[in-house]
């Protein structure tokens, strides 16, 4: 990168030309928009001092390494990073500043710079507090202050850590993003509705599903999202169930203070919620495999043309394991054999979902359902049918139990189970009804009509 040169004028022949760098910092960004600001007035400063000791050989370099907005606590500030860049190439003989506390409040930050400084030769001056860094008094003094800007750096840091705990004392919102349910209105908590009801939702879906991870299928499918779009992870869900915000409070250090904004959820609902999260995920996972509806009670049977009814045995570890058994194994007796006498659920049950999802493509079918459909949807088409039961694809792990429960109930007649496999037989005036459902769902106003 070329370099503007330095001004040379007025400056003796026989004098080593000394290039001054001048660096000016301001920790807020309030005033810089002004005309003539602080980061001004330290250069102004600095280029007078600069001036002043002409005759040694200083000139100021018309480069500007201004860092506006930005702490002194940390050193990643892009004009300090060109600043060092600029002496690693050798561009640099001093570094001028208005005090010493704007290169740096920490004292072993400035040792850093310090170090990289004497590493390639490069003198360090305040303009307020008269030193460089080239004599051993110059680098006393400089330690001596360095070690006041970080005994007041490090007060005023107390002293906002300490009105920060009394004001969430006081249920004084402090800050930050608004967590989902909330907006922030004049610099306080004020509920949103409609991502409100998502929140009570979320704790009421938790307490029936008992499990972050089939509720967040369920979520995702909904299109729930985070305060910033993003969608929801299962960090957020838990963070979310543990905020004692939804609770109308204010926590600092974990003690909880009332606060100033109106609760979302209820001590009932939070309860429970948090009386799901004391229980392990892994009686958690058992007892909700345990409870999991048997969705075809009383749809299937076997080839004596008796219901076979729902059961489940538990492993050594706790493990459910659920089935679907013969009417003569349940009483003792001899069984019809092997094939039927009792048939794993989980599997029979995929196998029935998938028979639908193909018999609901099947012509004649369609053509059943479009005429049933018609008698409760005037002026419905063929067409229309046939694209509503294209569509019905639901993501079965992300609906809940009973909906579950109900679309099989909707749409199964009879479940036949004989050695060959399983016959399954729809309800023509459940499909009807599936359709009316999908083409509601995607056209209210022919609902309302």
């Amino acid at each position: 990168m070329k370099r503007a040169p330095a001004d040379t004028a007025a400056m003796p022949a026989s004098v080593r030309k000394l290039r001054c760098a001048i660096y000016t910092r301001k920790s807020s960004e309030e005033g810089l928009d002004q005309a003539f600001n602080s980061l001004d007035a330290q250069r102004d400063a600095c280029e007078a001092y600069v001036a002043s000791q002409r005759s040694e050989g200083w000139v100021a370099m018309r480069d500007r390494y201004d860092d506006g907005g930005i702490s002194g606590a940390t050193l990643e500030r892009p004009a300090l990073k060109r600043l060092l860049a600029d002496i690693a190439a050798g561009l640099i003989d001093v570094i001028v500043c208005y005090k010493i506390d704007r290169l740096s409040r920490a004292l072993i930050d400035f040792a850093r710079l310090v170090e990289v400084f004497d590493a390639d030769n490069v003198t360090f001056v305040s303009v307020t507090q008269a030193f460089n860094t080239t004599t051993s008094m110059g680098r006393l003094t400089l330690n001596i202050l360095l070690s006041f800007a970080q005994f007041e750096r490090e007060v005023i840091g107390e002293r906002i850590r300490d009105k920060f705990a009394a004001s969430r004392r006081r249920g004084i919102w402090m800050g930050g993003w608004a967590p989902l349910g909330y907006d922030i209105q004049d610099r306080k908590l004020v509920v949103n509705e409609a991502e409100a009801a998502v929140v009570r939702r979320i704790f009421a879906g938790f307490v029936e599903l008992e499990s972050g991870t089939r509720l967040l299928r369920i979520l995702h499918a909904e299109g729930v999202t985070t305060k910033r779009g993003k969608p929801l992870t299962k960090g957020d869900l838990y963070r979310l169930l543990a905020n004692r915000i939804y609770l109308g409070e204010a926590v600092h250090k974990g003690t909880p203070h009332p606060g100033e904004h109106e609760a979302i959820v209820s001590q009932e609902a939070w309860d429970a919620v948090h009386a799901v999260l004391q229980v392990s995920p892994r009686v958690r996972r058992n007892h909700s495999a345990g409870e999991t509806p048997s969705l075809l009670r009383g749809l299937v049977f076997g080839a004596d043309g008796r219901a076979m009814s729902p059961s489940h045995t538990r492993g050594k570890r706790g493990q459910i394991y659920r089935y679907y058994v013969s009417q003569s194994v349940l009483k003792g007796g001899a069984s019809d054999g092997p094939a039927i006498a009792r048939v794993p659920a989980g599997e029979i049950e995929a196998l029935v979902l998938a028979q639908v999802k193909v018999l609901l493509q099947q012509p004649e079918v369609v053509v059943g359902t479009w005429r049933a459909a018609g008698a409760s949807l005037p002026g419905i088409t063929e067409a229309e049918v046939v694209a509503a039961l294209e569509h019905f694809a639901p993501p079965w792990d992300e609906l809940f139990p009973a909906e579950q429960a109900r679309i099989v109930r909707l749409l199964v007649d009879r479940v036949e189970i004989g050695v060959d496999g399983a016959d399954v037989r729809l309800r023509l005036d459940g499909l009807a009804g599936l359709a009316r459902e999908l083409l509601a769902g995607s056209d209210p106003e022919r609902t309302a009509a």
